[in-house]
């Protein structure tokens, strides 16, 4: 039989930069209300804190970041601007606040909206502060594997995007995407002011 897809605990329990590469490429799914959404993660950001200041954590354990001091494999969700809700999961050891936010997805199955920055991935993907601290190894939302039909991803590296206030940390080469994808973030600005048509994603449903 073929290995599980399905990402178990010990894969967040590991060094965040190494998680947030490895997501390049692999699935986000989460089921509600009847509707399997599933995504690819093109583009992810690493955050390392309390020393990282760019990270939340960075201001101490509070209310909002409480579960990013608790065990890996977590959902980490937090509301910004007073309208988007962004997704990050919990890695590294108990007690140690690190995460990786998710930026961009390519659609799978059961997405009808824009997946090209962390809100609206949030968004097309159903996805709001019900489901912080949700368990990512439960059945609402999880990981997966990158399947053998898929590609394999060529990932680059960059700064941190929208992060200046945190002085010489907004320069950690932290953030992970798949170059091929135009559903990447920065790409995908850069493709809209082209009037660009995006492609269909490779492995997408119709």
């Amino acid at each position: 039989m073929p290995p599980p897809l399905k990402v178990t605990r010990d894969f967040y329990a590991r060094n965040t930069l190494t998680v947030a590469r490895e997501l390049i490429g692999m699935r986000l799914v989460h089921a509600a209300g009847g509707t399997l959404r599933t995504g690819r993660i093109v583009e992810t950001e690493a955050y390392q804190g309390p020393e990282d200041l760019a990270a939340h954590s960075s201001r101490g354990r509070t209310a909002r970041t409480e579960v990013m001091f608790g065990p890996p494999g977590h959902a980490y969700v937090y509301f910004i601007y007073g309208f988007w809700h962004c997704l990050n999961l919990v890695t590294g050891a108990a007690g140690v606040p690190h995460a990786v936010l998710l930026r961009a997805l390519e659609p799978v199955a059961g997405i009808e909206e824009k997946t090209w920055g962390p809100g609206l991935l949030c968004r097309a993907m159903h996805i709001d502060k019900r489901l912080n601290g949700a368990d990512l190894c439960g059945e609402v939302l999880w990981l997966e594997r990158r399947p053998a039909s898929d590609r394999q991803p060529r990932i680059a590296r960059a700064e941190r995007i929208g992060v200046d206030y945190a002085g010489a940390w907004a320069h950690r080469p932290w953030r992970f995407y798949d170059r091929d994808s135009q559903y990447v973030s920065t790409v995908a600005s850069h493709a809209l002011r082209a009037g660009r048509t995006r492609k269909k994603p490779f492995g997408a449903s119709s």
